[in-house]
């Protein structure tokens, strides 16, 4: 049966054509889905719908569902549409009316919400540890190599002198600038749409505010009209602070590329990070940062998706929104991976001194003897002038590039992960005591 089953059946090839791919994407939703139920029929019980014989049937039932999802064991037919019919159809086979009545009070469109919601925030907490793990080791590669000398470029030519501290240290403050963004994205999904409707509320006297603490939420969103407008929006916003994180991955990658060619040689990438060639023997290919860059693309390709679907809507739902789950999903698994990868890729990079050195030539000292005359009183454009006719009798001096601070980074790190295991530990906490 499906939910808005009525006395015909659907044609089969519109069923494949509106089902689409939603009945295999439901996999990634199973617990939250029945996270929601519990919550929902928990609530029917305290308002008077559910005895409560019936509410602890129905838990029963609903944690069977858990146990069965976490062996893979619980199955989505392209026939069920989507997980929400999935669980109502074991319920009501499991436990007849009482299973029918799990429905009350809900519909399908905050159903899914609901199941977005609580899976986004458990995702975006993955992606803030993995971003962090990943700073953590960024600064750690600056730390110990921040004395080491490394050319800076600018339009892609010499410019100063920098180091292999200053350049990893850019970067793991890049990803801690990401984690302000995916927090912004974080606080606006943590809106409990429970109680809702189809977008114009209810005819019976809902809790919003109980099943929103049930599932930690932390806080009820009120207009029941606009937590339908917001579906897209929310998503679209999540997918944008995960492409700050991609792009990010993506410049690192490019950088990773150019400097372990031979022509440069300053990183060297281990072999079991590197592919072959099936026609050249001698190829070891960087394909994990190629597909970084292309990855990176991708999550700005499912942006402009969202976003261009939710633009052409009219206020209420609207069957358009099916398509903006899937760029969600995989845009979190997208960043993930990713994030993983370059964890393992930092910890196994190989820094060539020497070639580093070797590479540091006079020409990027000329604007420091350039303020070496500007101390002697000499004006800086007259100093800028006369360095330029004079750069190759500059001599070669392996300068400091300043104090990193990288201590304070650390510590920032330090404060934003006490924050974040807070958080998890909070959620955690809520869905432990609803499966009690």
């Amino acid at each position: 049966m499906k939910l808005w089953q009525k006395d015909y059946k659907l044609n089969k090839e519109i069923e494949k054509f509106t089902v689409g791919n939603d009945f295999l994407l439901d996999k990634n939703l199973v617990k939250y889905d029945v996270y929601g139920s519990i919550a929902h029929a928990l609530m029917l019980n305290k308002i008077g719908i559910l005895t409560e014989n019936e509410f602890q049937k129905l838990k029963k039932a609903l944690i069977d569902i858990l146990k069965l999802d976490e062996k893979n064991k619980f199955e989505i037919k392209l026939e069920d549409e989507d997980v929400h019919t999935a669980i109502e159809n074991y319920l009501t086979k499991k436990l007849g009316s009482i299973g029918k009545k799990i429905h009350t009070a809900r519909s399908r469109n905050e159903q899914v919400l609901v199941d977005l919601r609580l899976y986004s925030k458990e995702k975006l907490h993955e992606v803030q540890k993995l971003a962090l793990e990943l700073a953590n080791s960024l600064i750690d590669v600056a730390e110990k190599h921040k004395d080491m000398p490394m050319p800076g470029y600018t339009h892609s030519r010499k410019a100063m002198p920098s180091s292999v501290g200053l350049y990893f240290g850019s970067f793991a403050e890049a990803l801690i600038d990401d984690l302000e963004v995916i927090e912004e994205a974080y606080e606006l999904n943590d809106q409990s749409p429970l109680g809702s409707g189809a977008g114009y509320g209810l005819p019976l006297n809902v809790d919003r505010h109980l099943v929103a603490d049930l599932l930690g939420f932390e806080k009820v969103q009120n207009n029941v009209l606009y937590v339908q407008n917001s579906r897209g929006k929310f998503e679209s916003v999540i997918i944008f602070a995960l492409s700050t994180v991609m792009h990010d991955l993506a410049k690192l990658s490019n950088d990773f590329i150019l400097f372990s060619m031979d022509e440069f040689g300053f990183f060297k990438l281990q072999d079991e990070f590197c592919t072959g060639s099936s026609i050249m023997p001698q190829k070891k290919n960087p394909d994990v940062f190629e597909l970084t860059r292309a990855k990176a693309a991708k999550l700005d390709s499912n942006l402009y998706l969202v976003k261009s679907v939710i633009s052409k809507l009219q206020s209420g739902y609207n069957r358009d929104l099916q398509l903006t789950k899937e760029p969600l999903i995989e845009s979190f698994d997208i960043t993930i991976s990713t994030l993983k990868i370059f964890n393992l890729a930092i910890k196994n990079l190989q820094i060539n001194k020497g070639k580093c050195i070797e590479a540091c030539t006079s020409d990027l000292f000329a604007t420091e003897h350039a303020y070496e005359l500007v101390k002697k009183g000499v004006p800086f454009r007259d100093a800028y002038k006369e360095i330029a006719k004079n750069i190759g009798k500059l001599k070669k001096r392996i300068g400091a590039t300043g104090d990193l601070e990288l201590g304070k980074a650390k510590e920032h790190i330090k404060a934003i992960t006490a924050e974040i295991d807070l958080e998890i530990k909070k959620f955690n906490s809520k869905i432990k005591d609803l499966l009690k």
